[in-house]
């Protein structure tokens, strides 16, 4: 049996400058940083760490933007939430990045709110 390899990635490099722009910031934002180091951790070890998102959900935006057809979120503390899809061959499996957000921004996002 093959052991697939288990990478992480930002959806692009916007993402990517403002991930590491974080650390850099206000104790929110360094706070938020650690949030996503751990997930990106969690993630290396198990791309199925998070909750997957049924399809019938998944944000038209993102459909478009990223052509995503799986969607998994990460919950963080005081309800924040990272969202990632997964893709991948059969030895590689990359879990990337969308996006970070609050509880309200994610409600807002996937129309509950």
């Amino acid at each position: 049996m093959i052991t697939r390899i288990k990478e992480v990635a930002f959806a692009d490099e916007n993402l990517k400058k403002a991930y590491f722009k974080l650390r850099e910031g206000k104790f929110e934002d360094k706070q938020m940083f650690d949030f996503i180091n751990r997930a990106i951790d969690d993630l290396k070890q198990n791309p199925l760490s998070g909750t997957r998102v049924p399809n019938h959900l998944i944000p038209k935006e993102y459909i478009k933007k990223y052509g995503v057809d799986n969607l998994w979120k990460y919950n963080f503390p005081n309800a924040w939430r990272l969202t990632y899809t997964l893709s991948g061959d059969s030895v590689t499996i990359v879990s990337v990045i969308l996006e970070w957000m609050s509880h309200k921004e994610y409600e807002r996002r996937f129309g509950y709110g």
